[in-house]
């Protein structure tokens, strides 16, 4: 079952990506397979002629065709998902996404630029024929900090709302048993009185 990590952040390291990062250890023992996209790493020449003849953009089209899950990761400038993103989602057919789920995540200086993800990420990929559209994650600069070891951590309440959107995701999307909760009880097992 594959999970495409999709990082729409023209810089690296980013706040996106380590909320993606944070994604694919909380799926790590969950028996899927997890790939990764960092559009920033296309050549930009490609991206921007569309040039989908090209051997990286033919790859990264290719790598969200056969995921089954898709996690796409952005910052938020000027309360819409970034231009690198956009560029490469121009590139998908209008069906790219159908039969996917989709978790879409983001990442902005301040919660002002929290509904991005429902106003500006959500339309372009229901556009794009996703099957469900899970709901997202918002953190801002804030609940990623950068550690003296130059890596970012996330925050408890963060991780905590990470945890619940990857539990969603397991179960909804690649259709695993899930880690919480009831033990699902068989019909036939089930007593009732009048």
């Amino acid at each position: 079952m594959s999970v495409l990590l999709i990082a729409g952040s023209p810089s690296a390291p980013s706040r996106s990506t380590a909320l993606l990062e944070a994604v694919a250890e909380r799926l790590a023992g969950r028996n899927a397979q997890i790939e990764r996209l960092a559009i920033r790493d296309l050549p930009a020449e490609a991206l921007l002629l569309a040039d989908w003849n090209h051997p990286s953009i033919e790859r990264a089209i290719a790598q969200v065709a056969h995921a089954r899950v898709v996690v796409v990761a952005t910052p938020v400038y000027k309360a819409a998902y970034s231009g690198v993103l956009k560029v490469f989602l121009d590139l998908l057919a209008q069906n790219a996404l159908k039969g996917k789920t989709v978790l879409p995540l983001a990442t902005g200086g301040s919660p002002h630029h929290m509904l991005a993800l429902d106003y500006a990420l959500r339309p372009v990929l229901h556009a794009l024929s996703a099957r469900h559209i899970l709901p997202g994650v918002y953190a801002t600069d804030s609940q990623i900090t950068l550690t003296p070891e130059n890596a970012y951590q996330v925050h408890a309440d963060l991780a905590e709302r990470l945890n619940e959107a990857v539990e969603v995701l397991a179960t909804e999307g690649l259709k695993l048993p899930a880690t919480h909760g009831f033990e699902p009880v068989p019909f036939s097992r089930v007593r009732c009185s009048v």
